[in-house]
């Protein structure tokens, strides 16, 4: 056989602000860049009201923690065959790793203080 397996595929639900949702299948290469630019490409036609201009400003959130373009699936250890829920925001700039006082929290042992639902 040649190519990926179709077990290789990992489903991405991602959610706006607003709540919409939509489930989109990428391969564990794929990179948050790559996948901005698929869901810009793909838009949804029942998002239309949160179109944006450009898929430079597309960004993943993963866990609490936004993805930084060149980071992919794969490296995130996510499941094949299983949907993963991401969110998806319009925002120009990430912040600066190890900002906002994370030091702080690693002290603690606990860095897991968000849930987002």
């Amino acid at each position: 056989m040649t190519g990926s397996a179709p077990t290789e595929v990992i489903n991405l639900r991602l959610i706006l602000v607003s709540g919409k949702t939509k489930e989109f299948p990428f391969s564990p290469n794929d990179s948050a860049t790559d996948i901005a630019k698929h869901v810009y490409d793909n838009w949804p036609m029942d998002w239309e009201e949160e179109q944006v201009s450009s898929p430079n400003i597309l960004r993943l959130i993963y866990q609490g923690r936004f993805l930084h373009g060149n980071v992919t699936l794969g490296a995130l250890k996510l499941p094949f065959g299983k949907t993963t829920v991401m969110h998806l925001v319009a925002r120009e700039t990430l912040p600066e790793p190890n900002s906002q006082g994370q030091r702080n929290r690693e002290k603690s042992g606990e860095s897991n203080c968000c849930v987002i639902l």
